[in-house]
Order: C-alpha cells, then sequence, then structure tokens
C-alpha cells in the first residue's frame, strides 16, 4: 500500500518556486499539492479564513460577554430601586407605630417572591411603591384606624396591579393602578 507525503508548492517574494515535503516558511505563499487528485489548497487563504473565524468567534463572545455584564448591571439597579421602595416602607411603619402593624407591608425579597408577586416581578419597585400609597389613600379615606396588611391581590392583571389594604377594623380596601394614578397625577 503506497503512503502519500504531503507536497508543498512554496512561492518566495521574488516569484521562485520550490517544491517540498515540508510546509513552506512564513513570508512565503503556500499551497499544498495533492499528488491524487492534482489539486492544490492555498493554505495562505486557508489560514486568513481561520484567522477571521477566529477574531469573528472571539468578537461575538465579547458582545455576549458586555451584553452579560450590561444585564447583570440592570439587575443590579432594579433591585437597589425594589430595596430602596421598600425600606422606605419600612421607615414609614416605624415612623407611625399607630396607624401600621409593625408587619404591614412585609418586604418582598426578589430572590423569594410569593407565586402571585412572582408573576409580576418586572415591577417590583413600582408594587412596592403602590403598597405604600395604598395603604396612605386607605388611611386618609377615614375609614381605616389602622392598617394591618396591604398586598398584591389576586385581582391584579398585567394592565392593572390591585392593591388589598386589611384594616383593623376587618374592612378590606382593593386599591387599583389607576386609582394610585389619577391620585399621584390630579388633572
Amino acid at each position: 500500500m503506497p503512503l502519500a507525503a504531503g507536497v508543498y508548492k512554496c512561492v518566495d517574494a521574488n516569484g521562485n518556486k520550490t517544491y517540498r515535503a515540508a510546509p513552506c516558511t512564513d513570508g512565503q505563499n503556500k499551497l499544498e499539492l495533492n499528488v491524487k487528485t492534482g489539486g492544490a489548497t492555498d493554505l495562505n487563504e486557508l489560514e486568513k479564513q481561520q484567522t477571521l473565524s477566529q477574531k469573528e468567534q472571539e468578537a461575538k463572545d465579547a458582545q455576549k460577554k458586555q451584553e452579560e455584564q450590561e444585564q447583570q448591571q440592570k439587575l443590579t439597579l432594579f433591585k437597589k430601586s425594589a430595596q430602596e421602595e421598600s425600606d422606605k416602607n419600612q421607615f414609614l411603619i416605624k415612623s407611625n407605630p399607630k396607624t401600621y402593624s409593625a408587619f404591614a407591608i412585609p418586604p418582598y425579597q426578589y430572590e423569594n417572591l410569593p407565586p402571585l408577586v412572582k408573576a409580576y416581578q418586572d415591577r417590583l419597585p413600582d408594587i412596592e411603591r403602590m403598597r405604600r400609597q395604598a395603604a396612605e389613600r386607605t388611611l386618609a379615606t377615614g375609614q381605616c384606624g389602622r392598617v394591618e396588611s396591604v398586598e398584591l391581590n389576586q385581582k391584579s392583571t398585567a394592565s392593572s396591579l390591585v392593591i388589598l389594604v386589611d384594616c383593623s377594623s376587618a374592612k378590606k380596601f382593593y386599591v387599583t393602578e389607576q386609582e394610585l394614578s389619577a391620585s399621584a397625577n390630579p388633572q
């Protein structure tokens, strides 16, 4: 069984051609000849294509990494915003112990959200803010002596969140997102 060794056609800068059994050196035009078919493969072009393909892959990897970093930064800012709203809720409760039970607005932790809140987790800072606003609005009616609980309610939809405020008088108030928006932006 005959063995075919590789044959390389090397062309230097002066146009001199040499045929070798070993690959050409750098700076020379490199062709690998197939002795069986008579065809040739331009190794310079193959190297360029491989280099280009590698650079494209590196660029894609760098782009993906940058996008992941941007997503992580957005998530960090989002969590910070939700935490700030939650901190405002806790400050309100601690500042007004006669009108709010100690557990009236328990903080929602992003990593451990109840199933209903998880369905709307992309609006967590809004939910925390609206819980506070709904409690304040309910107290302003004069029909609620003390707020016992403020939670996102099952009546919520993607277009309208609903907050349930439970009072010590056993009275319940359902406050919609639209009602809070209207009171925040009077005409």
